[in-house]
């Protein structure tokens, strides 16, 4: 099949979570005898082949605004689509739903991956969080195909619009890597550091992982990776703490993250809205002991290979974080369970099957 991917940043991946699910998914469809087009945009692709990793790369201009990037590429993507006659388009973001009919006047028939419920974000203001909800509905019907990557959100497009959607969960990579350079690099001991990575936004709770790591008694340090563009007033205040032991990483991709995902001693997932959040699979994926916000999404992936703490609670995630410090059975235990849990579910080869078979549905 000719297949195309479109309404994200573009590979090779350099931001999130979209990007790197494109990253693993494009090369594996590849390799089962697909011809697969990742579109990409002008201001964050300065990858110069016209192939990576066999996927072939369109990169196209965009406008460098926080609410008319993402819609404004997706557009120009699609209409390049209209010459391609793909065999099946996936969109991505369901901020791009306004355009998704658009491939579909020649006849190519497209999915759209909805993601979360971005309108709950803190970052989008009443006229954001209104297109969000918009493109919602929007997507019902101006894609063939609806996914869905949590039973959470698939329950809510079933109870809202009555739309059945196909679920394919996000997927992780398992095991560890050897390699330390990034360790290195920040003076950072294997097995002797505490993981927080997220987009750097307040839904994500990155500041509350900084206070309740304040409180707790230990020497070893906290990293937190991430940023977040648009965001610079509340990652200056997140790094104006007083706390030496807190390192403030900025974003890290490809073997560098894959190396602090696996040689962290826990790893923190404060996040509260969307849904699979591509970090969490990855941190279990790499054998960490997980402490989570106590929210469905993520009650769904980890079930009882991690555990919980409530955001409602005041001092609930430092008494969380001292216990595990204080009982390196009971992290390693975890650790497994939640390794585990990932080769069962959660591998990017069942997450390529079951695309490829979407494709093959619908072409």
């Amino acid at each position: 099949m000719k297949i195309a991917i479109l309404g994200i940043r573009g590979i090779p991946a350099n931001y999130g979570g979209f990007e790197t699910f494109a990253e693993e998914l494009a090369p594996r469809l590849v390799a089962k005898g697909h011809e697969v087009t990742v579109y990409g945009r002008s201001n964050i692709i300065d990858y110069d082949g016209q192939y990576y990793k066999g996927v072939r790369l369109v990169v196209l201009p965009t406008i460098s605004h926080k609410y008319l990037d993402t819609i404004a590429h997706t557009f120009l993507c699609a209409g390049h689509a209209l010459r391609e006659r793909y065999d099946a388009i996936l969109v991505c973001n369901s901020a791009n739903a306004y355009c998704s009919w658009i491939p579909r006047l020649v006849g190519t028939p497209v999915a759209i991956n909805v993601d979360g419920l971005e309108w709950q974000r803190s970052k989008w203001n009443m006229l954001g969080r209104w297109f969000y909800l918009v493109s919602e509905w929007l997507s019902t019907f101006m894609a063939n195909e609806v996914v869905t990557d949590s039973r959470g959100i698939e329950k809510y497009y079933l109870d809202k619009f009555n739309k059945t959607s196909t679920f394919i969960p996000y997927g992780s990579p398992t095991g560890t890597v050897e390699t330390t350079e990034v360790l290195k690099q920040y003076n950072l001991e294997p097995g002797d550091y505490v993981l927080y990575v997220s987009r750097l936004e307040p839904e994500n709770n990155a500041h509350l992982v900084v206070k309740a790591f304040e409180k707790v008694k230990t020497d070893m340090p906290c990293v937190v990776v991430g940023d977040a563009p648009y965001n610079g007033e509340y990652i200056e205040k997140l790094k104006s703490t007083k706390d030496q032991r807190i390192i403030f990483t900025g974003y890290v991709f490809g073997q560098g993250y894959r190396e602090l995902q696996s040689n962290a001693y826990f790893y923190v997932q404060a996040t509260e809205v969307g849904g699979t959040h591509p970090a969490l699979l990855e941190g279990m994926g790499h054998g960490n002991c997980v402490l989570a916000n106590d929210v469905p999404e993520h009650r769904e992936v980890l079930a009882e290979a991690g555990t919980y703490f409530r955001t409602d609670n005041n001092g609930d995630l430092t008494e969380k974080m001292q216990y595990l410090l204080d009982n390196p059975d009971k992290v390693k235990e975890l650790g497994e369970q939640a390794a585990k849990r990932i080769q069962e579910h959660y591998s990017w080869e069942k997450v390529t099957e079951d695309y490829e078979a979407l494709f093959e549905r619908m072409s």
